[in-house]
């Protein structure tokens, strides 16, 4: 299979993943900070795989491409870490508010009322054990490995 084709067939793989999050969130699972910000790298990797189909230059933009499902699995590791408590999320999407000991009431009421009513570090659905991020982690990884091949193979026609 050509490089242009694995292009292709890669950037179709970030739309479809693209699609069902909002199909997800169309059908009531509201995205959290972290969610969202997984989406703009398969943006790219979308934008790239189009530039491939109409420049034909395989090669360079396939590592672009590679790069983007990279940040996007990379961002979706993290979000598994946020959800497993293996590591802290941002506060404002983790539930913390900062030292309530030095906070006085204005600004802790400012606070609670800014806070994003989606939390980034509770599972809002999962199948076979991985969550919605664990799942982006996998296929963005694949999706990595797959650019990898169509920049390996490169301008061959």
């Amino acid at each position: 299979m050509t490089g242009k084709r694995l292009s292709f067939i890669a950037g179709a793989g970030s739309a479809f993943l693209l699609i069902a999050a909002l199909g997800f969130q169309a059908a009531g699972y509201a995205p959290c900070e972290l969610c969202i910000l997984q989406r703009w790298p398969h943006v790219a990797a979308v934008a790239v795989a189009v530039l491939v189909w109409l420049t034909g230059r395989v090669r360079a933009l396939a590592v672009l491409g590679m790069a983007a499902a990279g940040v996007a699995a990379g961002l979706a590791l993290y979000h598994v870490g946020v959800e497993m408590t293996w590591w802290a999320g941002p506060s404002h999407c983790s539930g913390g508010v900062g030292d309530l000991s030095t906070m006085s009431t204005q600004d802790l009421m400012a606070r609670l009322q800014s806070a994003p009513v989606v939390r980034c570090d509770e599972i809002a659905w999962q199948f076979l054990g991985l969550s919605m991020a664990g799942w982006n982690a996998v296929l963005s990884a694949g999706l990595a490995v797959l650019w990898a091949v169509a920049a390996r193979r490169g301008e061959r026609a």
